[in-house]
């Protein structure tokens, strides 16, 4: 499986027992949607590696405390640490409003009013508010907010986001 053809899960943080249960970063509003997986991916150097799931269960609000099949120790868990978990794009569930996920928009025209803005090159997500980073026609960069009150639209057949920025803000 190729990376390109997956979506980032979450990361894997830290042990959780002494045979091997590891616990997972989930980056979803929801983490109980990835309760019933039967394998993952997980990148390691060689790339992505499919582990199969023998048990897995919520643990406090954004984690989750997963037994894969194939790890059996402290010593084997402990060389999953700081890995990346992703999952086929098919099973993603498609979104629909001005929700989006982040990897759908790239490329995507962001206008205001009747005015395009620029083209979405890429998503921060460092820090408190992830941003739009917007390349404009005269290669200029922006960092717009994300945020639910700045956009109006999400158009994906014309793959468009009309949003209303706070005046003065593309003049940062």
């Amino acid at each position: 499986m190729k990376k390109a053809e997956c979506f980032y899960v979450g990361t894997v943080v830290r042990k959780y027992s002494f045979k091997g249960e590891l616990l997972v970063k989930i980056d979803s509003d929801d983490p109980g949607i990835y309760l019933n997986l039967e394998s993952i991916f997980v990148e390691l150097p060689s790339g992505l590696v499919p582990f199969f799931i023998h048990k897995c269960k919520l643990h406090k609000s954004s984690l989750l405390r997963i037994d894969f099949e194939q790890i059996n120790n402290e010593e084997e868990a402990e060389s999953l640490i700081k890995k990346n978990l992703y999952l086929p794009l098919n099973l993603l569930t498609p979104l629909e409003g001005k929700k989006f996920y982040y990897h759908e928009i790239i490329g995507f025209n962001l206008n205001e009013k009747n005015k395009k803005i620029g083209v979405i090159s890429n998503i921060i997500e460092h820090g408190v508010q992830a941003l739009f980073e917007v390349i404009d026609d005269e290669e200029k960069s922006h960092l717009i907010p994300i945020h639910d009150d700045l956009i109006i639209k999400v158009d994906r057949d014309n793959k468009t986001i009309l949003v209303q920025l706070p005046e003065g803000l593309l003049n940062l």
